[in-house]
């Protein structure tokens, strides 16, 4: 049975549309526009999505255009970082593109502006030009500077760009309506006067364009076709197109600007200057750390490229923001890693088992899966000794019945293992079980195919070796905000909510297959939880940063709603 067509978005109807209107699927073009000021976020995960996904379905290039006009502000670092996490979520541009490499013609442009009398250079400080733009119910008024002559204005505008002012002094206007009921559209600045070197064209201006200038013209010289933004630019959209009907050709495409709604994660928060902040402050390790909602950090801790894209087309594009969930992100993380990561045996919590009768110089290697959902990813061999950890919660002394782990007088089974039974346990002076003493069952080996092999009990617990185990750093991560909507608060910082116990490293004891893992290498700690090597792990020192624990909270969430 064939699955059924998968329902169009908004913004796939509107390109539908245009294409039954008669426009040229040959001149389909789209973009996504980062600025390199910081790490892209998963809010930028979902527009990566739709704007390479619609040149997937539709055959169409995706230009990549990172829209660098502040060099106050950006950096090749982030450049690169924006770079690798394109590619890594298997996505590929047709073009790079800078905004910078359109300076002379975007440049060239304001001066045909202020020759057709639609741009001035204006001499008010910022504190005049605020009180003249007016209110959302009070027209603005004229600059005094709004009636220079032509040949005024292009003087003052080349000695700008020339570098003969200081930073502050001068700024160049369009000229539009300062009456208008959109304040974008109250001569809105095109250019202002910056004095520091950008990361690729150096000290060669001293003039940067604005953004609203730039992002519709630069789509215009790339021809995109549809330029999709998120729902805050909406108010931007007339001002996109004054300035796009400035330099139209009928002769070429003239880009339609869309908007879509923001997709707020919970318990975090996607604002660049905020996550900066979380980074300056040492709140976290870097744009990189596991707990940053930042495309990096979700990578460092063991997100797969395939469970983000499967988060971005499950909440979809709309046209309203609302707050998704954080535990729907785990559950396609989870869902993906429980079909490729290996199942291993790793202790978190260890307390010593000693098998009493099990001889002391004795060990043997037993069989183990590595992936009961996959028969491809075979098997491997998992030592057994005298002594073993298990952890400290998968033991009391007495338990109720619904207990089903190790207790005083019960038996479990050790995971590709044998059935061992609690005889008794060690205390320190504190009253700390420091030890437990048990025996096994030798002929109750998994797989052997003895009659008490198949015997059944109803606890089954995972181990280590003690002398085989391996030790490592476990990174173990919660919420890094206790609130849902940190940033919503309008009188308190969003700092305020940082979860102080958002991070807990703690001392682990794995099965030595592990001993050769890579960095990035994903494993199911069986019964705890799927981890990701880290790159602070070393040949002397392993690191594993805990992706996401097995159960399922979302699916919960959602039967109760």
């Amino acid at each position: 049975m064939s699955e059924a067509p998968k329902s169009l978005n908004f913004i796939e109807h509107i390109i539908e549309e245009d294409l039954e209107k008669g426009f040229p699927k040959a001149k389909l073009r789209f973009r996504f526009p980062p600025e390199p000021n910081g790490y892209l976020h998963i809010g930028h995960a979902s527009s990566i999505c739709l704007n390479f996904g619609l040149g997937l379905r539709y055959d169409s290039p995706v230009n990549l255009r990172f829209d660098d006009t502040n060099p106050v502000k950006e950096e090749q670092e982030f450049v690169d970082a924006i770079k690798q996490d394109v590619e890594w979520l298997g996505y590929k541009w047709n073009t790079e593109r800078y905004a910078s490499d359109y300076f002379q013609e975007l440049y060239d442009w304001a001066e045909m502006l202020i020759q057709n009398g639609r741009a001035y250079v204006d001499s008010q400080s910022s504190e005049e030009m605020a009180n003249q733009k007016g209110t959302p119910t009070e027209p603005g008024t004229n600059s005094p500077f709004r009636e220079r002559s032509v040949e005024e204005n292009l003087e003052l505008f080349r000695a700008m760009k020339n570098g003969d002012f200081k930073e502050g002094t001068h700024v160049l206007r369009a000229k539009i309506d300062m009456s208008s009921s959109n304040m974008l559209m109250r001569d809105p600045i095109m250019y202002r006067i910056l004095h520091k070197a950008h990361h690729r064209t150096n000290t060669d201006w001293c003039i940067y364009p604005m953004y609203d200038w730039t992002h519709g013209e630069s789509d215009y010289i790339e021809q995109v076709s549809h330029s999709l933004c998120t729902l805050e630019f909406l108010p931007h959209r007339e001002l996109y197109n004054w300035f796009l009907d400035q330099v139209y050709d009928n002769e070429k495409v003239k880009p339609k600007q869309r908007e879509f709604a923001r997709r707020n994660l919970s318990h975090t928060v996607v604002s660049k200057r905020k996550l900066l902040r979380l980074v300056e402050d040492g709140v976290v390790n870097g744009w990189d750390d596991p707990r940053m909602p930042t495309i990096s950090g979700l990578r460092r801790r063991g997100y797969t490229p395939d469970s983000i894209k499967s988060f971005a087309d499950t909440i979809g594009i709309a046209k309203r923001e609302n707050l998704i969930d954080v535990s729907l992100l785990e559950f396609h993380v989870r869902e993906h890693l429980n079909r490729i990561a290996p199942r291993v045996m790793g202790v978190l919590d260890p307390i010593k088992v000693v098998i009493t009768n099990y001889p002391e110089a004795s060990e043997e290697w037993l069989n183990a899966e590595n992936n009961p959902s996959d028969e491809s990813a075979g098997s491997r061999e998992v030592p057994f000794s005298r002594e073993i950890y298990i952890e400290r919660n998968d033991f009391k002394e007495e338990a109720n019945r619904k207990f089903f782990r190790l207790k005083l007088g019960g038996e479990v089974r050790l995971k590709n293992a044998y059935i061992i039974k609690a005889e008794s346990c060690t205390k320190d002076d504190n009253g700390n079980i420091t030890e437990i003493q048990c025996t096994y069952d030798p002929k109750s080996k998994s797989g052997s195919g003895t009659e008490e092999s198949l015997r059944k009990v109803k606890g089954t617990l995972h181990w280590v070796s003690v002398k085989h185990a391996v030790e490592a750093e476990i990174r173990v991560y919660d919420r890094l905000f206790l609130d849902e909507s940190p940033d919503t608060h309008k009188d308190k910082d969003f700092m305020e909510f940082v979860n102080p116990d958002s991070l807990n490293v703690i001392k682990g004891f794995l099965e030595p297959s592990l001993k050769s893992s890579k960095v990035g290498d994903i494993v199911q700690f069986q019964r705890l939880g799927y981890f990701c090597v880290d790159p602070d792990s070393s040949d002397e020192k392993l690191v594993f940063n805990k992706t996401v624990g097995l159960r399922d909270t979302w699916s919960k969430i959602q039967q109760k709603n």
